[in-house]
């Protein structure tokens, strides 16, 4: 396995360019996926934010997947040797919607690859920058951190409290997540990792308690709270993961606003925060 002195320097500045047609099927799915009963989408609709993760998807051939259900190292990312990998949070302005039935494009470059070690072992961090076009116009900036790590130990099992009382007009959701729920949003973003369907793998070979719910699936949650919430559209957004949710209990969602500035974060069975975001809301 390379440590920590490798050099993956040369895959800074790669590019990979993605184009989609944006099509109605997904955004319908995504919604049956997310019971989303109320908003109407038709070609020209426009898709709600984070929704672009159902579009502009990687499509490794089956040949190419490796063991933990990820397309195997290199190409485009670099090929670090870490087993455990990790979409850890984001940074995103949103410009203008993204159009449902109009074609559009992804534009990705690798912007840093930064490598350390230190008691949890080896860890690689890759910062990867998504601009998303359409009709040549730029709608919507992404900066996403990708996280690689070594093996660590076994995740215990959350323990159940009583999580403490929200303030006055503070927005929640209480999220009990299962199989279906987190197959389909794999199904939704043709992710194949093992850890968000395969429970036996989960468990014995990497340690955790049950299923892993997808760190996307609880950012587009937390996303979802505020846009049934907020009467302005949402102008920036980024999330931090901070801790893994499971399958095996349900979870909390809490979002309060204060002129224009959104406070969210997703909390575990245990009353730990598993993530944390924050948004601004577009002015009136």
């Amino acid at each position: 396995m390379n440590d920590a002195t490798t050099d993956f320097s040369p895959w800074i500045g790669r590019r990979e360019v993605t184009e989609d047609e944006l099509g109605l099927a997904p955004a319908l799915a995504a919604a049956a996926t997310l019971d989303d009963t109320v908003t109407r989408f038709a070609i020209g609709s426009a898709l709600p934010p984070l929704w672009h993760w159902f579009y502009f998807l990687p499509r490794a051939a089956q040949s190419l997947l490796d063991v933990d259900g990820h397309p195997q190292r290199g190409g485009f990312m670099p090929p670090i040797p870490y087993p455990r990998r990790m979409f850890a949070g984001a940074r995103m302005r949103f410009y203008r919607p993204l159009l449902i039935g109009q074609p559009a494009r992804r534009e990705a470059v690798i912007r840093d690859i930064r490598q350390k070690s230190g008691r949890s072992g080896s860890l690689a961090f890759v910062s990867v920058l998504c601009s998303f076009y359409q009709d040549g116009v730029l709608c919507l900036e992404e900066e996403q951190d990708i996280v690689y790590r070594e093996p660590g130990p076994a995740v215990a099992r959350p323990e159940l409290v009583d999580w403490p009382a929200l303030a006055e007009g503070v927005w929640s959701r209480i999220v009990s997540p299962d199989p279906k729920l987190l197959f389909r949003f794999s199904a939704l973003t043709f992710n194949a990792h093992r850890i968000h369907y395969d429970r036996p793998y989960a468990i014995e070979d990497e340690g955790y308690p049950g299923l892993v719910v997808h760190g996307p699936l609880t950012a587009v949650l937390l996303m979802e709270l505020l846009r049934q919430h907020a009467a302005q559209p949402v102008h920036s957004f980024s999330f931090r993961g901070l801790a893994p949710l499971f399958d095996l209990a349900p979870f909390r969602l809490v979002c309060s606003c204060h002129d224009g500035q959104v406070s969210l974060e997703a909390q575990a069975p245990n009353g730990a925060i598993a993530m944390s975001a924050s948004a601004e809301l577009t002015a009136a």
